[in-house]
C-alpha cells in the first residue's frame, strides 16, 4: 500500500505539460491549453462504480485511476492506466473529442456468495476510450478494457475479464 501511495505522490509531483493543439482529425493531444488544470477528480459508473482521477503528464499522455465497487459479481476494484491520445476526432469551440488507449493494471477482491468463496485477483488491462475534453474544467469519458487476470484461489488461476464505464471529472 505504501508503494502505491509513494508512486501516486511521485506522479502528482511530476511537471505537467499542456500544449495548445488546434485542428481536427488525426492530430494528437487534446488541445487542453494552459487554462485547464492537470489533475482531475470525478466519478465513474460501470465497472467499477466509484471515484476516478486523471493526471496529465503531457498534453497527449496521462495516468488515470479508479477505485470502487465491482458492479458485476460484487467486490472491490482498483485500476490504473497509462493513457495516450493518438487521435483528435473533433475540435470545436466548446470541446475536443479525442481517443485514448493504453496499458494498465487491475487489482480486484471478488466477493463471495453462498456458492463460492471470495478471492483476490491481479490483472493486466488494455484500455481504450473516448474523451470529451470541454474547454471548461470538466471532461467526460467512455471507456472499455479487456483484462487478463490471475485469481489467487483454489480452482481460479488465469482468466479473462472486462471493464466498461463512463464518468466525469473536474480539473484543478
Amino acid at each position: 500500500m505504501r508503494r502505491w501511495l509513494l508512486a501516486l505522490l511521485l506522479f502528482s509531483a511530476a511537471p505537467a505539460h499542456a500544449d495548445d493543439a488546434e485542428g481536427g482529425g488525426g492530430g494528437s493531444g487534446t488541445g487542453r491549453g494552459d487554462e485547464k488544470g492537470t489533475i482531475g477528480v470525478g466519478i465513474v459508473i460501470g465497472e467499477p462504480v466509484g471515484i476516478c482521477g486523471r493526471l496529465y503528464l503531457q498534453d497527449d499522455q496521462a495516468i488515470q485511476a479508479a477505485v470502487g465497487a465491482a458492479f458485476i459479481g460484487g467486490g472491490f476494484q482498483l485500476t490504473a492506466d497509462y493513457a495516450f491520445h493518438p487521435y483528435i476526432l473533433q475540435s470545436r469551440e466548446s470541446f475536443v473529442l479525442a481517443t485514448y488507449v493504453g496499458p494498465g493494471v487491475r487489482l480486484a477482491q471478488h466477493a463471495g456468495d453462498g456458492t463460492r468463496d471470495s478471492y483476490f485477483a491481479l490483472g493486466l488491462r488494455g484500455v481504450g476510450g473516448l474523451l470529451f475534453d470541454f474547454k471548461n474544467p470538466l471532461d467526460a469519458f467512455f471507456e472499455v478494457a479487456g483484462v487478463l487476470e490471475y485469481g489467487f484461489a483454489d480452482g481460479k488461476g488465469p482468466g479473462l475479464g472486462f471493464n466498461a464505464g463512463a464518468g466525469v471529472r473536474y480539473y484543478f
